[in-house]
């Protein structure tokens, strides 16, 4: 399963998403490979629906990051990881391409939807971003729809704890989207790190470090160890690679995933002004995938050599890359 990826036209759309960096998927069990494949397509199929007719790539991201954090799949919204004294405290940001307008919220408790709440901040406030009791005292004012915190536990089994332990579970949902008036936006939506200690803060909702959006460049969002992500400001730099440099958006996803990350940190996936997207890992899988209007839709569990070419020049154009088998599909 391979294919070009090529610039879009002007009025065309593109949009990629992913589900969280980590170990390899065969050490899941086949139905929570089935399941982490079925929420992906179910997101990437919101995202596409929205964008072809016609809707905004802001609409897009946050819907289609809705879905999975309401899917006990992924690490966000009621999936969420736990911290170390068994609480979920939940992450998200969102940022518009077209001005900078950005929203985030960190360590909220009691928002279903920590990426609307990140949009709300955005567009509702003067501010950028909202933390803890204040962040949801704000989702009650804006009448959200709130759970109580068993919520986020409510579907969380022994086996799948197990699960988490095994496949060194980084974390995170997210998506970036390029609508048919050619506006970027990207989001990204996270319960964090496993054990993490009360309070901690990673990447995800740190804009320029877990998401980043600039209709002139690209949009980014990341997956993975977020303290690595905020020293490196990942998802600025891949932007400032392409403004002050430029590099192509593949060569400076490559550097970024290559030179600054070391192997086993994470994944990033982005998408450039004219459409081109490039999905990358240095761990051992990635829930991800890929859709635009000349027909493509995608789902990737790990990407080939991590979604790089094993000899990438600069600037080169950049090839789709093709998934491992999956044992729960035997059709691959």
């Amino acid at each position: 399963m391979t294919a070009s990826i090529v610039p879009v036209s002007s009025q065309e759309w593109a949009i990629a998403i992913h589900g969280g960096a980590g170990g390899p998927p065969e050490k899941l069990t086949p139905p929570r490979r089935q399941a982490r494949r079925a929420g992906l397509e179910t997101a990437l199929g919101i995202g596409r629906d929205i964008l072809a007719a016609g809707g905004t790539s802001m609409d897009a991201v946050e819907a289609v990051i809705r879905s999975m954090e309401d899917d006990a799949s992924f690490n966000a919204g009621r999936g969420a990881v736990l911290t170390g004294d068994g609480k979920a405290e939940l992450d998200a940001s969102i940022m518009d391409g077209r001005d900078h307008q950005c929203g985030a919220v960190a360590g909220v408790t009691t928002v279903k939807n920590p990426i609307s709440l990140a949009r709300m901040v955005m567009t509702e406030t003067k501010h950028v971003l909202l933390a803890g009791p204040g962040a949801d005292a704000f989702a009650t004012s804006m009448k959200l729809p709130l759970v109580d915190p068993s919520y986020f536990l409510s579907s969380r089994t022994a086996e799948s704890t197990g699960d988490e332990a095994s496949e060194l579970h980084l974390g995170t949902v997210g998506c970036v989207a390029r609508d048919q008036a050619g506006n970027l936006a990207a989001g990204t939506s996270t319960g964090g790190t496993t054990q993490k200690l009360p309070g901690r803060v990673g990447d995800s909702p740190i804009i320029g470090a877990g998401t980043f959006a600039d209709n002139q460049t690209c949009a980014v969002s990341g997956t993975g160890i977020g303290e690595e992500y905020i020293r490196y400001a990942v998802a600025y730099d891949i932007a400032a690679q392409i403004r002050y440099a430029d590099r192509s958006l593949e060569s400076a996803v490559t550097e970024i995933m290559t030179q600054r990350l070391k192997p086993g940190d994470g994944g990033v996936i982005a998408i450039s002004h004219d459409g081109t997207l490039v999905l990358q890992h240095n761990t051992p899988g990635m829930n991800c995938g890929a859709a635009d209007a000349r027909g493509r839709f995608e789902i990737f569990l790990e990407l080939e050599n991590g979604g790089r070419r094993p000899t990438t020049a600069p600037d080169a154009t950049a090839t789709v890359p093709t998934s491992r088998p999956d044992p729960s599909r035997p059709d691959q």
